[in-house]
């Protein structure tokens, strides 16, 4: 995670969208719905968290692996083993 605080403050933000999103579907279960518009909420949500797990993914690419591969040593084979990890279990999601 950035150690800087706006970018801190955008992250929490966008969680707080998510959050919405995840209570917008108890309330559309709650008064019974039709089943495709909460499958399409459903789908909303989903791509909302995806976009969130990239751009976390890509600020651990720019932060942490980088500044391994720069530095050298045993931690750039680790870093590079957590980021290709992270990706498999993106992929199969």
């Amino acid at each position: 995670m950035a150690d800087h605080k706006k970018d801190k403050d955008d992250v929490l933000v966008r969680l707080r969208r998510i959050e919405g999103q995840v209570r917008g579907l108890q309330r559309l279960v709650e008064q019974d719905m039709y089943c495709i518009d909460i499958l399409t909420q459903v789908s909303a949500t989903t791509r909302a968290l995806q976009s969130f797990a990239l751009q976390m993914l890509d600020e651990h690419m720019a932060t942490c692996v980088s500044d391994a591969v720069e530095k050298g040593g045993e931690d750039t084979a680790l870093k590079l083993k957590e980021a290709s990890d992270a990706i498999a279990r993106l992929v199969r999601s």
